[in-house]
């Protein structure tokens, strides 16, 4: 009773900072001078607050907007005496003070509060430019890094700003389904904080494709109003540089809705709304929180889908981009025969990539011993590491390299990313080493990653993928 009671005081107490404008993650505008009217009714708003004898708040909220409040002033300190990219250093690496106060938190509100966060950009911007080696091509569309933030995070396109802002190289949101749904009833996602690891069953918990799609669409006019002025001014490159987006690349995740009977019709429905705003393109047929979905990876299910889920974006009208690449998103708790039967439909129908992997239904040691390992759900995090990694490299031989693949799972590292690399992915997502580590860890893996291809004496992302298997 004390803990819940505690949990619920510190959430009141985050609602007021951030309220109030102080965020965790980013430092208070100046102060400056204030006209004379506001001062006063500040003034005001204080005495009246002071005759009410409101009680202070508990410790540990006083702790958190303390924090807050600590490192908005030392932010406008030190922005006085520090160049752009040595503050932008520290604002990332101020984080870290924070991100721990969120593990106090429900797990569900505190993933809420960070997409709140991010979406009104109470996080930091990365402002200093990316290790050149990080960069490569990939469907046309040049990436800064290689590093994605995975589906679920952002599954209602509420951040996206922020998010690339981060310093993702492309950040993918979803997924959406064509109705809106609640998804699976609540609790149902729980920390195994030890193990690094997440076992979650939200069941595809979506706002709609009318809610995503208005999102999306203010998201892209305001990206080709910047297009249209930054045009009028001198370029010094030819290259077109990030996404629909903004300066990263825009992944949509589609899924279907629980009780819909007719699974292409959901994804053809997504593609007719959305793929207009989207760089790339993912069917999602792997969650284990959506009955019967993951049947869909089987191989005639799964090539006559891609086969009506294809045409639907052939059909519709694109500039001379063309339409975005469309790839599959599958499970790591696939059999051999499983791999072999996707791989080939993947090669028979020229699927621009493969996403490896979703969650797994299965509990890898060590998270098998934790008391919280029975829960239903998909499993995410370091356990995941292993078992997607197989099943990537699996992939990697099986499509010989034709086929590009996104490596998601367990990844928490540069050295992590650079193994996932090596196994054979192009690019690489992380999500749940996000929730622990917070916005530090983008910086950090990508400096990691960096060292790990110069080490090896790779002078590209591209050199180094599948080494592993050659």
């Amino acid at each position: 009773m004390a803990s819940s009671a505690a949990a619920s005081a510190l959430r009141r107490s985050i609602r007021g900072a951030l309220l109030r404008g102080c965020s965790p993650w980013r430092p208070a505008a100046s102060a400056g001078a204030r006209p004379a009217s506001t001062a006063a009714s500040g003034a005001a708003a204080e005495a009246a607050a002071a005759s009410k004898k409101v009680p202070p708040p508990p410790r540990k909220g006083r702790l958190l907007t303390g924090a807050m409040i600590g490192l908005a002033i030392a932010g406008g300190a030190y922005v006085s005496t520090a160049d752009e990219a040595k503050f932008c250093g520290w604002l990332f690496k101020s984080t870290e003070l924070v991100n721990p106060l969120f593990a106090l938190l429900d797990a569900e509100f505190a993933h809420r509060l960070a997409v709140s966060a991010a979406a009104h950009g109470f996080v930091p911007r990365e402002k200093r430019p990316d290790p050149s080696v990080l960069g490569l091509e990939v469907w046309g569309r040049k990436f800064a890094n290689p590093i994605g933030l995975a589906a679920g995070f952002d599954k209602n396109a509420e951040a996206v700003e922020g998010l690339l802002g981060l310093g993702f190289g492309f950040v993918e949101v979803g997924s959406v389904t064509p109705q809106p749904q609640e998804g699976n009833p609540k609790p149902r996602i729980f920390r195994l904080q030890e193990h690094g690891a997440v076992i979650n069953r939200c069941g595809f918990n979506s706002e709609g494709i009318v809610v995503v799609a208005k999102r999306l669409g203010a998201q892209h006019g305001k990206r080709k109003m910047e297009e249209t002025s930054s045009s009028m001014s001198p370029s010094t490159s030819d290259v077109k540089q990030g996404g629909k987006a903004g300066p990263g690349i825009l992944g949509v995740n589609l899924g279907k809705n629980k009780t819909s009977e007719d699974a292409a019709a959901d994804y053809v429905q997504g593609v007719h709304s959305l793929s207009q705003y989207a760089d790339y393109l993912v069917i999602n047929i792997s969650s284990p929180n959506t009955p019967g979905l993951r049947k869909l990876q089987g191989r005639q299910q799964l090539k006559d889908l891609v086969k009506k889920v294809q045409a639907a974006r052939d059909e519709m009208q694109w500039a001379e981009d063309g339409p975005p690449p469309l790839l599959v998103k599958i499970a790591p708790d696939l059999s051999k025969q499983d791999l072999e039967d996707i791989a080939a439909v993947a090669l028979t129908l020229r699927l621009d990539g493969l996403i490896i992997s979703n969650t797994t239904i299965s509990r890898p040691p060590p998270a098998d011993t934790h008391p919280l390992a029975q829960e239903a759900g998909g499993l995410s995090g370091k356990p995941l590491f292993d078992l997607s990694n197989h099943v990537l490299r699996e992939m990697y031989m099986l499509t010989r390299g034709k086929v590009p693949l996104i490596g998601c799972g367990g990844v928490s590292s540069g050295e992590d990313a650079y193994k996932k690399i090596r196994s054979g992915a192009t690019l690489v997502q992380l999500y749940t080493a996000l929730a622990y580590g917070g916005p530090a860890l983008i910086p950090r893996i990508k400096a990691e990653l960096a060292e790990c291809l110069e080490r090896d004496g790779f002078k590209s992302v591209q050199a180094a993928v599948g080494a592993d298997c050659r």
